[in-house]
């Protein structure tokens, strides 16, 4: 059986695969995806969350998450999961590196939630181009 780190670890690797299908398979039906933000935009349900990944996708190149420490406590059936992540990308060509923070929710093997903590001034700062 896998633990709630495991399917949160595994569910942030699919990113690098881009499969949208198999991302959202890792959510549950009523999933709140969180974003604290300021530019970013939260949803709520997996066929919400399933529709905006081909945009994330393309908007994002050969993106990944690098999980460099996990935080898991809760019970077999719920279990919070807190995750420090390094997010690799290229957008619009240009490579950007961001920090963050997640915490989710997993139960029953699936991810109610998910909160994404990163600061929107270190991507705005990444993309800024001079004339």
């Amino acid at each position: 059986m896998s633990t709630a780190a495991d399917v949160v670890t595994s569910y942030l690797n699919a990113f690098s695969r881009g499969d949208p299908d198999e991302i959202a398979g890792f959510v549950a039906e009523g999933f709140h995806n969180e974003h604290l933000s300021s530019i970013a935009s939260s949803c709520v349900g997996r066929d919400e969350y399933r529709q905006r990944l081909p945009n994330f996708l393309a908007t994002f190149v050969d993106r990944s998450y690098a999980v460099l420490e996990v935080v898991e406590q809760g019970t077999a059936m719920q279990s919070q999961v807190v995750v420090r992540n390094d997010f690799t990308a290229l957008y619009e060509g240009m490579p950007i590196d961001i920090p963050g923070v997640m915490w989710f929710t997993v139960e029953d093997g699936l991810i109610t939630k998910r909160t994404d903590v990163w600061d929107s001034a270190i991507f705005m700062a990444q993309i800024a181009t001079t004339d």
